[in-house]
């Protein structure tokens, strides 16, 4: 497994390295970063997905992007440095305790997507991409969700009553050419979750996954059951090299990590003590 040479910071677009018929795997802090552009056994000739991942251990934090574009790349390259210009803003949202954190930080990325500034360079663009951003800060998960990549949180308490699927994959949302943040009321969700006490795995991945042929991979705790008994590297592993195997067309991206949390998480009020 490689190493970024910042290991606290990693930004990329498949228009830089598209990763046909190659696994890569990194580790960003506790993010696991794994990518494959497709088969070209299968016709894939290019990857659009893009990702970028800041990890504060210090401040107790990972903030990530997932793009996963289509017709060109050149949305989420867009995306990507526009996210990237807000760093010291993002950073300095962050640093505030997290009720105001996860506020102030929507507040930064919903202004920044739909100033005019931005929307005049996303008609510019060839394509469109959709958008998925998290921040983990504490013991608690953030999302903003343009469009249909997947955010999962896998842990026993939620499994047990069938929860693991934490936005929804909204088709006909994106931005870039054709862009949300035009419409007169721009179309987008948004999330808040509490971590339970225990391991909690937090998953986000391009539909790559869950769209390959002869796999399970569209029913998350298949996708969970990879990480089993290995490493959380290892796990997101071997779920590109089946893909791979499988003969998958589409590029998936994968950010995996674990979350340790000793706290108790909200219970119900009539439970037995």
């Amino acid at each position: 497994m490689k190493t970024s040479k910042d290991p606290t910071s990693f930004n990329w677009v498949g228009s830089e390295q598209s990763f046909v018929d190659q696994l890569d795997i990194q580790q960003i802090g506790p993010v696991t970063v794994g990518r494959f552009g497709g088969n070209s056994t299968a016709g894939q000739t290019k990857n659009e997905d893009g990702c970028m991942v800041w990890s504060n251990v210090v401040e107790d934090w990972e903030f990530t992007v997932l793009l996963d574009a289509h017709q060109t790349a050149e949305s989420a390259e867009l995306v990507i440095a526009e996210i990237g210009r807000l760093e010291p803003s993002i950073n300095g949202a962050l640093k505030l305790p997290i009720k105001q954190a996860f506020s102030q930080l929507s507040e930064i990325l919903l202004a920044s997507f739909d100033s005019e500034r931005f929307k005049t360079a996303c008609s510019k663009v060839q394509g469109e991409t959709a958008v998925l951003c998290t921040v983990r800060k504490g013991k608690f998960l953030w999302w903003l969700s343009v469009g249909d990549c997947l955010l999962y949180l896998f842990h026993p308490d939620l499994e047990a009553l069938g929860e693991t699927q934490q936005n929804h994959r909204s088709f006909y949302e994106w931005i870039g050419k054709v862009n949300t943040f035009d419409l007169p009321v721009p179309c987008f969700s948004t999330g808040a979750k509490e971590l339970r006490k225990g391991t909690n795995h937090i998953l986000l991945t391009t539909d790559g996954l869950v769209e390959c042929p002869n796999t399970d991979f569209s029913n998350p705790l298949e996708a969970a059951k990879r990480f089993g008994t290995v490493s959380n590297a290892e796990g997101v592993t071997a779920l590109l090299e089946e893909i791979k195997e499988k003969n998958v067309r589409d590029s998936t991206t994968i950010l995996s990590w674990m979350i340790e949390v000793e706290s108790e998480a909200t219970r119900p009020g009539n439970e037995p003590k």
